[in-house]
């Protein structure tokens, strides 16, 4: 199931983004850069802020019967001058390649549709190929203008109109 977060997540929205980014930066990234205490708080107010404004959707799977679903995966989002950008999309590791990250995109891709958006970008760490490969696979390419930001590829997603 896909749905906006609210502010009762934030502490399973904030755990679940310090796994998914420890995966793919331990090893080129000193820790303090994604885990400390300081990258922890600056993390949690920046979730907080996010699904204040309404642009976090969380995926969950199914829990035991009579219980909430466990939160498998989380996207964030925001728009400027009609572009829409990706600013996060992580899936618990454990559920990698399980249909969450799509499911979470697909559900992105219908809000910036139903938001009259075009274009999206995103960017994403030049050594996290598994990410670059499943952007590639949903149709995100370099972006022409600004293909480069830092340590990050910087990718763009046109957005064909729906079928009618």
């Amino acid at each position: 199931m896909i749905r906006y977060a609210t502010a009762t997540d934030l502490d399973a929205v904030t755990a679940l983004h310090t796994e998914a980014r420890a995966t793919y930066y331990r090893g080129h990234l000193p820790e303090s850069a994604y885990a400390g205490p300081e990258e922890s708080a600056r993390t949690r107010t920046g979730w907080a802020g996010a699904i204040e404004r309404g642009a976090v959707l969380c995926a969950e799977i199914d829990g035991e019967e009579g219980e909430g679903g466990e939160l498998a995966g989380i996207a964030a989002y925001g728009e400027r001058d009609g572009v829409m950008f990706l600013t996060q999309l992580h899936v618990a590791p454990a559920l990698w390649r399980k249909g969450v990250g799509g499911a979470l995109h697909a559900a992105c891709v219908e809000a910036w549709r139903a938001a009259g958006a075009t274009t999206a970008t995103l960017e994403v760490f030049e050594k996290n190929e598994r990410a670059q490969a499943f952007y590639a696979a949903h149709g995100w390419t370099p972006d022409p203008d600004s293909p480069r930001s830092g340590n990050h590829l910087v990718l763009r997603l046109t957005l064909a109109p729906e079928a009618e």
